[in-house]
């Protein structure tokens, strides 16, 4: 097996927009081309922080709970929710940690910040280096596909429906284009007062 990111398979995409951001990801588990679940989701909710992680998905279980323990630690030292800025420094380090025998996903986390109301969303490589975006982060299987379809159709400023709707076209486009993903796909908004989760049907094939 010469990549073991893709044995699963799985994509996510995060965008921003005004004064929001968007994150989404696919539903499909899967061993190569053979499908297994069609409810596994990768995105997971640390209070105001998203995290999206797609790859091999016994990392992704092992990684979602290390993430879990780290920010409730965080919370209860500084009797505040961690803010995106610093949840993508903690994944960063805790991805190097492991830097010589690496977890085998591609994490993108997505926020707003709670103090000053910005967007933030980033992407990093599997041993935690950080990939700042001032508009969309992809990973997973299908992520040149993504970024065709992200070129295409993101434009700066876009309020929250106009965001979820970019990015849904944006997604189901570029699954539909990857054996490896696929199979349903999970969107959510975050906006500073609130966070709207949408699903998405797509092709089951």
């Amino acid at each position: 097996m010469s990549d073991p990111s893709s044995i699963n398979g799985g994509a996510a995409v995060a965008m921003v927009g005004k004064d929001c951001v968007a994150i989404a990801c696919d539903l499909r588990l899967g061993n190569q081309s053979l499908g297994v679940a069609n409810n596994f989701e990768k995105i997971f909710n640390y209070d105001h922080t998203f995290l999206a992680l797609t790859g091999l998905a016994s990392d992704v279980t092992t990684l979602s709970e290390v993430f879990r323990l780290k920010t409730n630690l965080y919370k209860m030292r500084e009797e505040r929710s961690i803010e995106p800025e610093t949840f993508a420094n903690l994944v960063s380090s805790t991805l190097y940690q492991k830097r010589f025998g690496p977890y085998f996903i591609g994490p993108l986390v997505a926020g707003i910040n709670s103090l000053t109301g910005k967007p933030f969303v980033c992407g990093f490589d599997l041993i935690g280096c950080i990939d700042y975006a001032k508009d969309f982060v992809v990973s997973g299987t299908a992520t040149d596909q993504l970024y065709g379809m992200c070129e295409s159709l993101y434009e700066p400023g876009l309020g929250p429906d106009d965001l979820f709707e970019t990015i849904s076209q944006a997604f189901l486009s570029a699954v539909d284009r990857d054996a490896l993903s696929g199979w349903g796909a999970v969107v959510y908004v975050i906006t500073k007062d609130k966070v709207t989760k949408r699903l998405l049907k797509t092709r089951q094939d």
